[in-house]
């Protein structure tokens, strides 16, 4: 089960209270206030942690409590303060406010964290409040009750390479190709119904890539699966726009190019700029070899070619895709080193 949002409620553990005591001792005839103070309550805090991949393991946990501190003692034992409770969840995951939703952070790597409900502070014991005209205070501090809020989970996949296109454009196969995913192929629209992250090694090098489902013609509106996977293409470095050669639906492949191209731009115009590899897919069906000329002169553009059946072409994309994630990793190792920001990459 692919999990990519959940709504919990959180709660900071009250800290404990302070202690009323005074010292009873046999040979101390004036002995004053001992009363220690209370513990704090314990932090709810949200954290990144490598190795999960979605939300699943919070699906059947909606409420997420710090423990009390404990109360003050005699003898000017102060009380042990709580816990802290951990909520783990994968890198990318953004964490909002649910009732004012603005985002506490995005957690981008892991060890990010955020604390989304501070425990509250311990009350001091009467000892605290000693002085040379109140030398017998009998007050003490209540602790203070913990923060409380809903927040919202959303997960947005974390890849180095995102592969779009319209459904069956051969996504999924060309991953379970280039990597060791197995993700879920057939010959009908959805069949990839979360996105699907593979490894990829060359040589020294190694990116990740995810196989982001559900775009179509209204995709930005929230058609088909919409909005629900529209936000993971966010995250990629670098997009691989496939295209069927031949559609087996009989439609026109440069229009079906540039209807992923007008819902990307409409959902985020920032994803117009993102460097994408436009490549034709499916050139083991007949009639494709006709269709490349048409569609590099009507996008003035070189496409490339595969057929992740026959294996041809693959190797020349992934040649491409190192290309550019190092030219774009370059173009960030500048940027920290210099003042002036260098030109983002072109489309290919």
């Amino acid at each position: 089960m692919f999990v990519d949002r959940a709504t919990l409620h959180v709660k900071g553990g009250d800290g404990g209270n302070g202690c009323v005591s005074f010292r009873r001792e046999k040979y101390v005839p004036r002995g004053g206030p001992n009363g220690g103070d209370g513990g704090h309550g314990g932090h709810v805090i949200v954290r990144a942690v490598e190795g999960l991949t979605n939300l699943a393991h919070l699906s059947g946990m909606r409420h997420f409590r710090g423990e009390r501190g404990q109360h003050g003692m005699g003898s000017s034992r102060d009380g042990k303060s709580a816990d802290t409770v951990y909520i783990d969840v994968p890198p990318g995951t953004v964490v909002r406010d649910h009732d004012r939703g603005h985002i506490l952070r995005d957690l981008k790597a892991p060890g990010d964290y955020v604390v989304v409900a501070r425990g509250g502070k311990g009350g001091h014991g009467n000892e605290h409040f000693k002085s040379a005209t109140n030398r017998a205070p009998r007050q003490a501090e209540p602790g203070q009750p913990g923060e409380e809020r809903s927040i919202d989970l959303e997960l947005k996949v974390i890849a180095d390479v995102g592969l779009i296109g319209l459904p069956n454009a051969g996504k999924s196969t060309l991953l379970s190709r280039i990597s060791r995913a197995h993700p879920e192929i057939a010959d009908y629209p959805f069949t990839t119904k979360y996105p699907n992250l593979g490894a990829v090694v060359v040589d020294d090098d190694a990116f990740i890539v995810a196989d982001i489902p559900g775009l179509i013609e209204g995709a930005h509106q929230g058609h088909g699966l919409g909005h629900e996977f529209l936000r993971h293409v966010e995250r990629t470095g670098l997009l691989v726009h496939l295209v069927e050669a031949v559609p087996i639906d009989g439609s026109d492949p440069v229009e079906n190019y540039r209807v992923i191209r007008r819902e990307l731009e409409q959902y985020s115009p920032a994803l117009a700029t993102r460097p994408e590899i436009l490549v034709l897919s499916k050139l083991d069906v007949t009639g494709a070899e006709e269709v490349v000329d048409r569609v590099a002169h009507e996008l003035c553009r070189e496409p490339l070619t595969l057929s992740a059946v026959t294996g041809r072409g693959i190797p020349a994309l992934i040649n491409r895709i190192v290309e550019l994630l190092r030219r774009s990793r370059s173009d960030e190792a500048d940027d920290d080193g210099s003042d002036e920001g260098a030109s983002p990459t072109g489309s290919d």
